[in-house]
């Protein structure tokens, strides 16, 4: 993949709209980012019935349905409330758990919504 810094086509700048882009990468900086739980959930089953005709629905349970992994997250989050609601952008909508989560000491973060993938297409 190749990518180029155009830095006079800001969104809201003057030159915004002088180039046609396919795509925008955004990060955030690990000197300024905050450290936060980020819990991703997939399906529970992978059979779309797990009960179905007698079978046990332990035997379908998914063991990837629920990932924990640490992030770096917009400093602002680590002072957010419990239940506030947030997009990570390129993921998809995010709450911040209403029990795990401290504002200013422990960030824990709960996808809700993911956002539909269409990479494989």
């Amino acid at each position: 993949m190749l990518a180029r810094l155009l830095p006079d086509t800001k969104s809201g700048t003057p030159g915004s709209d002088s180039v046609k882009v396919k795509g925008v990468i955004t990060w955030v900086g690990v000197a300024d980012a905050s450290a936060a739980e980020v819990r991703l959930y997939d399906r529970l089953f992978t059979d779309p019935q797990p009960d179905a005709g007698g079978k046990d629905f332990i035997e379908s349970l998914n063991p990837s349905s629920l990932k924990v992994v640490t992030a770096m997250v917009e400093p602002s989050l680590a002072s957010a409330q419990p239940d506030q609601k947030f997009q990570f952008e390129r993921h998809g909508y995010f709450v911040a758990d209403r029990v795990d989560h401290v504002p200013g000491q422990r960030a824990v973060f709960n996808l809700a919504v993911g956002l539909r993938d269409g990479w494989g297409k």
